[in-house]
């Protein structure tokens, strides 16, 4: 299942969801090279979360594998990299599927609390998926890259706020594809589920791939840190339907 749109207008233009998206993208083409080469593979060495690097469980100047032929030599940036590597992607398909899931839901949740508080709500739910995938793999020693977990976050948030707005998703079942509408809390509950299903089926596994208890982390986070993150007055307009006026997004908007 892959979401296309929401049925759920908002209030405040998402200044932050799309300088989050903007700043991803940026960092995509510019630091890591479109995924092509030394600047890609730098990147993943230097921004990407390494958990053994982090814990210290691998020794600072030992080589990690990243691949076939390719590889990096920990040392660098230690817990700082739970941030930077929120904005960094292993592929074109890894940075488009992660910035429309943000913008489906994230813009949603922006308008349930404001600009400055989405920001800090965000980052937040990053750095905590990325600690439950340092969690269950503290010795591992392949970076972890991606918005995901940040994101999961923002899924988890609107599961909560918005459990029964209308989803228009895309559906695949082997040759079977259409768009149907789908409540919100049917479809995020699915995909929470295959997350903890993929993720208990990883355990204990080497090398590469989803990072899913990221996953499940940034969604637990989403679910918990919500309610202290909401402006009640913003959930209540855009549950009632009642359009703000311009004096009260001014004063509600920011913060």
């Amino acid at each position: 299942m892959f979401p296309l749109r929401d049925e759920n207008p908002t209030e405040l233009t998402p200044y932050v969801t799309l300088l989050f998206i903007a700043l991803n993208v940026i960092a995509w083409l510019v630091i890591q090279g479109m995924g092509q080469g030394e600047p890609f593979l730098q990147s993943l060495c230097s921004y990407g979360s390494i958990p053994g690097e982090i814990t210290g469980q691998i020794p600072e100047g030992s080589r990690v594998g990243l691949g076939p032929g390719a590889s990096c030599t920990i040392g660098g940036l230690g817990w700082e990299t739970v941030l930077t590597s929120m904005f960094m992607h292993g592929s074109w398909m890894h940075l488009i599927g992660n910035m429309w899931f943000l913008w489906v839901f994230g813009n949603n949740i922006e308008d349930s609390m404001g600009h400055v508080r989405f920001v800090v709500f965000y980052l937040l739910t990053g750095v905590l998926a990325s600690a439950a995938h340092i969690f269950t793999g503290p010795a591992s020693g392949v970076p972890t890259v991606g918005a995901s977990g940040a994101i999961s976050g923002v899924m988890g948030a609107y599961l909560l706020l918005y459990p029964k707005v209308r989803i228009q998703t895309l559906l695949f079942l082997v040759i079977y594809i259409r768009v149907i509408p789908m409540r919100a809390w049917v479809m995020l509950a699915y995909w929470f589920i295959i997350q903890v299903v993929s993720g208990a089926g990883s355990i204990g596994a080497e090398g590469g791939g989803v990072a899913f208890w990221a996953h499940v982390g940034g969604f637990v986070a989403g679910l918990v840190l919500i309610k202290p993150f909401e402006r009640r007055a913003l959930v209540d307009a855009k549950r009632s339907g009642r359009t703000l006026s311009r004096e009260e997004v001014r004063d509600l908007g920011w913060l």
